[in-house]
């Protein structure tokens, strides 16, 4: 049978339309659609594909289920090591991951993984999913800081081991950057709560409105019985520039800006209880997924004009190309090799963003080309909202309220890389608390590694 060199296409909404709505842009396979495109793999000897992924999902064996019409098998087949499987499917960056590997990606198009992995957990949404074998207690007690992708991975698979594990979450959803960080239009929100009921069936128990640092601290936790504390609490403290005019009103950082939109649902407002400043020319600040998201979420909230500001060319960006290609199509405008200097402002609001136009030099630390100003070039453009999204770290409150527990100059918390074991006895750590801010299935990974050690070590322990 002759090789098919193009992924089976995905149907989305028309831009002229979802940039007027939040409902989702990528409108995913029906089952001939992801058939037909699960027949492409070629089943490989040595598939390069599966240490692509960062959960380590059996891809192959899946795909073949898949191919055969099998849905429930091949959902049982994801779910032995990926318990979020429609979150995977959509956001994480099989592009650079398990896609990228593929024997396909090396003559056209690689198989569509992250489309099919989406498509057979989407399939079970509204049908009942086969039910796993209820796990006895071992009687062993692990407390989980923070209900986002890595706590949530770690979790359940504590959970699966017979770990009598409870998850504190200091916001009052559970989901962390699933819910507060990604907009709807991306990953719909009744979804990932679906995906946590499934959690909730395992036996994790759940604890909101808990901040870790304050409510209770670590060291409590562990006086309280817990035989090992995973801090997977994300990484929710924003970057600024440290330019003039930051403190304007009318200045968002993106973690703010999309946590009043999605976790608090501000587009709905008066009817929600959030307000967000709508503005009609908005910049946001940087080149990555959140700055993508920042932007279409502005645009759908009516702006008239929205721009990218980015100091480096746009192959350099970090955001994804689907995100920057969908951006484009929205008609979002990129304004690269492009640096802020100062907000300007009257009355205290913000009334334009003076920058200046970079040129690209040698490569720095990170490989690319370092951005140098153009001596002369400065420039004002009109603006009324000024997004920055250009990074966040872990919040201090932790490293501040849990000694012996060591972290990095810029606040990570120092973990064995192999087990997630912190400097603290009985600590494990992992996902952007560790890494800075990163992608859903890296965190996602990170809980799988702790929740082996984790077990492994109170598995020694009588």
């Amino acid at each position: 049978m002759a090789l098919i060199l193009t992924k089976t296409p995905m149907r989305e909404q028309d831009p002229k339309e979802r940039r007027n709505n939040f409902k989702e842009v990528a409108l995913g396979y029906n089952l001939e659609e992801a058939v037909q495109e699960a027949k492409r793999c070629i089943q490989c000897k040595k598939p390069s594909c599966v240490p692509g992924c960062p959960v380590n999902v059996q891809i192959p064996q899946f795909i073949s289920a898949l191919s055969q019409g099998n849905v429930e098998e091949a959902l049982r087949i994801i779910k032995q090591t990926n318990n979020l499987p429609a979150v995977c499917g959509r956001v994480c960056p099989q592009e650079e991951q398990c896609e990228k590997t593929c024997v396909l990606a090396k003559k056209g198009e690689s198989v569509a993984i992250g489309r099919l992995e989406r498509f057979v957990a989407d399939y079970f949404m509204d049908r009942e999913e086969p039910a796993d074998d209820p796990v006895p207690s071992n009687g062993k007690k692990v407390a989980v800081v923070g209900g986002g992708p890595a706590g949530l991975t770690a979790a359940a698979d504590l959970a699966k081991l017979g770990y009598e594990v409870t998850v504190f979450e200091a916001f009052h959803e559970l989901g962390g950057v699933l819910v507060y960080g990604i907009p709807e239009f991306r990953l719909p929100k009744a979804l990932v709560k679906k995906e946590i009921e499934k959690l909730k069936s395992l036996g994790v128990t759940f604890r909101t409105n808990v901040v870790i640092g304050k409510t209770v601290l670590v060291d409590e936790l562990l006086e309280a019985g817990y035989q090992a504390v995973f801090i997977g609490s994300g990484a929710g403290l924003p970057k600024f520039m440290n330019i003039p005019g930051e403190n304007l009103n009318g200045v968002y950082s993106a973690n703010e800006y999309l946590t009043r939109i999605n976790l608090m649902k501000a587009y709905d407002f008066p009817h929600s209880h959030t307000p967000v400043k709508k503005g009609k020319r908005v910049c946001v600040v940087g080149g990555g997924n959140v700055a993508m998201d920042a932007a279409r979420s502005a645009l759908r909230l009516g702006a008239d004009e929205v721009h990218i500001v980015y100091r480096r060319s746009e192959q350099e960006m970090p955001a994804r190309r689907e995100e920057v290609h969908h951006a484009k199509e929205e008609g979002i405008i990129f304004d690269i090799l492009t640096n802020p200097v100062e907000i300007i402002g009257e009355d205290g609001w913000v009334k334009g963003l003076k920058c200046i136009r970079m040129e690209l030099g040698k490569p720095d630390a990170s490989g690319r080309r370092r951005p140098v100003p153009i001596q002369g070039s400065e420039f004002t453009m009109e603006a009324d909202i000024v997004i920055m999204a250009i990074g966040t770290s872990p919040n201090p409150l932790i490293k501040a309220s849990t000694p012996g527990l060591d972290t990095t100059g810029w606040g990570g918390i120092v973990v064995n890389e192999e087990t997630g074991a912190t400097s603290k006895e009985g600590v494990y750590a992992g996902g952007d608390a560790v890494t800075g801010a990163a992608t859903v299935i890296l965190a996602m990974g990170a809980g799988k590694r702790a929740a082996k050690a984790i077990h492994e070590k109170l598995s020694c322990e009588q």
